[in-house]
């Protein structure tokens, strides 16, 4: 008797491995569409409906006479959370890649008062690093610039004689 359980059924073998939907279309097509509410959802909006005034002063009330959950209730929906805030750092111009080190110092040291949280601090430090980034691709596309112009004008290598196997002029 063979074991049904390996062999290819004629379902498996029409549908790719890990790709049951085709391109460009996920979940059931004909399902619910967006913005749609749930039953169980209209049907408390249309018990609360014109008592949100009234529910809302007695949550206030009970918060005022100490219910915890209440109160917390109250302070969550009065104070958003924080999400981020915007840091403020008096970092040096950084124009060239010598320049990164002195921001770093600066990231760093807010960090380690305490001005800046250390995640604040490895978010400004991206940011340094991908300034750096930018300054490399500039400079890289500036000495690229240089050599094809040398070589178009028939000069020789504006950065020097080539260099071969460690001795000059091989």
């Amino acid at each position: 008797m063979t074991d049904i359980s390996l062999q290819k059924t004629a379902k498996t073998a029409r549908r790719g491995r890990g790709r049951p939907f085709a391109k460009g279309q996920s979940g059931n097509p004909g399902g619910r569409p967006r913005g749609s509410t749930n039953r169980a959802t209209r049907a408390a909006e249309l018990l609360l409906d014109g008592e949100a005034a009234a529910l809302t002063r007695k949550a206030v009330e009970l918060a005022l006479a100490g219910d915890p959950a209440a109160l917390r209730l109250c302070l969550d929906r009065t104070v958003a959370p924080r999400r981020e805030r915007s840091v403020e750092l008096a970092l040096p111009p950084i124009r060239s890649a010598a320049d990164i080190l002195g921001a770093i110092k600066v990231v760093s040291g807010a960090v380690g008062r305490g001005a800046i949280t250390p995640g604040e601090g490895v978010a400004t430090s991206q940011m340094i690093e991908s300034f750096l980034r930018a300054i490399d691709a500039s400079d890289f596309e500036n000495r690229l610039r240089q050599l094809e112009e040398a070589q178009v004008a028939g000069r020789q290598d504006p950065y020097g004689p080539a260099v071969r196997y460690g001795r000059a002029g091989v």
